[in-house]
């Protein structure tokens, strides 16, 4: 009997996401658990893996937009209509006849059922022939291109997205090309595309200006939306401070060698900034909490957000219960999750649950920024880039390695006395880190 393979359940509020990449060929043998293909949802990338054992055919493209529990392929049974292997179909006819069960697997019980029962799949079959290039259907650099050249448009085949004819099919066909293959000396009009932005859709008239147009990722997008929300509903306040990092770094050179053989993880600086945090935000637990409506909501524990850069967006990966870690693993966690952050296999359990978060903007070279909090958090902690300038010691100048700090917060919930206290104390922390072991 074939299996079908279903979109899982992606976590709470994620309802749809898109088919990004298959692993997998239609009519390639898969062994059950083996990832076939790759889901992008708002909060991270997903792999699914196959349900049994058998030959993969292959119902939904690259790019389709998919919901939880619709079918997107199917597995036959090992040797089951070995040869029939036929083109994934459109993701327009996927949602036909679809109907919503309560109770069911899926967030809020919505289940993608078949209108009628049916007691096996529907075989895949292979979208309808695209209809043939109309002129008037052509840009109007193409239609130019067309009329100049003397093409016949029932020469022509679209090798744009969606089967669009662009301008270089009209340049192939007035060559006596092929469209079937790009000629080495076909004009250039737009510089390539990464290969990450796999959904493409070109701007009318943009063949010629050298544009593209590239419709954002789920991810990028609910960025964009969580940016917007934060600085429409908090009052946003950032407040600085600078960090001797001359202690660390002494630590650092005295002991990350025998670290390392003890624990198996460099001695970074995220770990000391991390801890620093945790018992600075014992003092101040309003820097820790959130609103909820009327009422403040106090955490008695740490969930740290770690903002980490991608291909894809930005992404905060949360540590949880840094309050109960050490220094080791700290370090490691913040490794393995950044790794499987960039790799998109990050869970979306561990996306989720931060009540405050740390970025570092240093690493790009960042010397002073205002962090933007991310909701329904109240603070975020800013690092940057660590510089040698002159400062003030014991009436001398010496040359010290400083970075500046940035705190920004919710002001609505934190006043300015905590919140500069906080970034104080953070501080003090850091350039006597023995207080950080101590705690005091």
């Amino acid at each position: 009997m074939p299996t079908n393979v279903e979109v899982p359940a992606l976590g709470e509020s994620v309802r749809e996401a898109v088919l990004i990449k298959w692993h997998k060929n239609d009519g390639d043998a898969v062994q059950a658990n083996d990832p076939i293909c790759e889901l992008e949802t708002d909060k991270a990338n997903v792999d699914v893996p196959a349900p049994a054992a058998g030959v993969l055919r292959r119902a939904k493209n690259e790019g389709d937009t998919v919901a939880v529990g619709e079918t997107i392929a199917r597995i036959d049974e090992a040797g089951a209509g070995a040869g029939n292997a036929k083109p994934a179909a459109s993701s327009k006819t996927a949602a036909a006849g679809a109907t919503t069960a309560p109770g069911g697997a899926g967030y809020g019980g919505q289940v993608a059922t078949a209108a009628k029962p049916q007691t096996a799949p529907s075989p895949v079959t292979a979208p309808p022939a695209a209809a043939s290039a109309k002129p008037e259907d052509f840009r109007p650099s193409v239609r130019k291109m067309v009329d100049e050249k003397k093409v016949n448009p029932a020469d022509l085949k679209g090798t744009g997205p969606r089967g669009m004819v662009t301008k270089e099919d009209a340049v192939r066909a007035a060559s006596g090309q092929g469209g079937d293959d790009v000629a080495d000396d076909a004009p250039r009009t737009a510089p390539s595309i990464p290969s990450e932005m796999r959904h493409v859709a070109q701007a009318p008239g943009a063949e010629g200006d050298g544009t593209k147009r590239v419709p954002m990722t789920k991810i990028r997008k609910k960025i964009a939306e969580r940016l917007v929300q934060a600085q429409q509903t908090a009052a946003i306040l950032t407040t600085f401070n600078e960090v001797d990092m001359s202690a660390i770094y002494a630590l650092r050179a005295k002991y990350k060698e025998k670290f390392e053989k003890a624990h198996g993880v460099g001695l970074g600086f995220m770990s000391f900034f991390a801890r620093a945090c945790v018992i600075a935000l014992r003092e101040f637990p309003r820097v820790n909490a959130e609103l909820d409506g009327d009422d403040i909501v106090y955490h008695d524990y740490v969930n740290l957000g770690i903002a980490v850069s991608t291909d894809r967006g930005l992404a905060v990966p949360v540590l949880r219960n840094v309050e109960r870690m050490s220094f080791a693993t700290i370090e490691s966690e913040i490794k393995r999750l950044a790794a499987a952050t960039r790799e998109g296999k990050l869970g979306l359990q561990e996306l989720s649950g931060g009540t405050f978060t740390i970025t570092n903007g240093g690493v790009f070279g960042s010397l002073l920024s205002t962090p933007i909090i991310n909701p329904p958090q109240s603070g975020i902690l800013g690092m940057h880039a660590v510089q040698k300038r002159p400062v003030a010691i014991n009436d001398q100048v010496e040359v010290r390695p400083m970075m500046y700090v940035a705190l920004s917060y919710d002001h609505r919930l934190v006043d300015g006395r905590e919140s500069v206290s906080f970034l104080v104390r953070v501080k003090e922390y850091l350039e006597d880190p023995a207080r950080l072991m101590l705690e005091v």
